[in-house]
């Protein structure tokens, strides 16, 4: 659905699973709508990227009633902001390169999104000065494939290096700066006929430093993200609902 400032999209629900606790729902997220907006960047006057208010996931509960903390709340934000980042690589871009210089299998472009750096800040808990600064993102043209008997483009995209720098603040007394590197890549399937993208799948490797006002002053970490978006069927969202 689409309107005259962007398109519509509803979140009908959204679940936390995890292998040691029971499966919660986030509230206030369910049949919430808000308005896709792919030209913004978190600069304008309500710095909100995508069009997304960062002001929404502040102070999260979920179903139980348990507050979530504040790097919790960030990653259910951040959740929304990776799907329709991996989403952007698969439409036209009004300015740069994009998928519409991809004319055959092989070829590969520097996205108009290379070495961009949106704001990540939310609300009072992520603090202003916090970044992600996008690396030489390249977009190729990987192959054939299929989805459910549906033919797809296969597009390979990958981020390059890049960085960027947390700042948590846990209490009104407290701050936590974390900085890092990050690499992400993998594969977006495109539906030839109808340009729905079916599938995506990416990696991300990720390395921080955190720093803290009391010992051992200093944390290193090591991680690796793997996300998967599968395009789900009507049945399937009617029997989720």
């Amino acid at each position: 659905m689409a309107d005259e400032k962007g398109d519509v999209f509803t979140c009908f629900k959204f679940i936390i699973k995890s292998d040691t606790l029971p499966e919660t729902t986030i509230p206030i997220l369910n049949n919430w709508t808000y308005i896709y907006q792919p030209d913004s960047t978190g600069y304008d006057e309500k710095d909100q990227m995508f069009g997304i208010p960062p002001d929404k996931f502040e102070n999260l509960m979920d179903s139980q009633g348990k507050s979530l903390q504040p790097d919790q709340n960030y990653l259910i934000y951040n959740t929304f902001i990776d799907f329709h980042s991996f989403m952007m690589f698969a439409e036209k871009t009004t300015s740069g390169k994009g998928i519409q210089n991809l004319e055959k299998i092989g070829d590969q472009i520097v996205h108009a999104s290379a070495f961009s750096e949106p704001t990540v800040h939310l609300g009072t808990n992520i603090a202003k000065g916090s970044y992600f600064k996008n690396g030489k993102i390249t977009l190729a043209f990987k192959g054939l494939s299929s989805i459910n008997e549906s033919p797809c483009a296969l597009l390979d995209f990958d981020s390059g290096e890049s960085a960027f720098k947390v700042i948590i603040n846990p209490t009104p007394e407290m701050e936590l700066e974390t900085v890092g590197s990050s690499h992400y890549k993998g594969d977006i399937y495109l539906d030839l006929a109808t340009k729905w993208v079916l599938k995506v799948v990416m990696d991300e490797f990720v390395i921080t430093e955190t720093k803290l006002p009391f010992p051992p002053n200093k944390i290193n970490a090591v991680a690796e993200r793997i996300s998967v978006i599968n395009n789900a069927t009507e049945k399937y969202l009617l029997d989720s609902l």
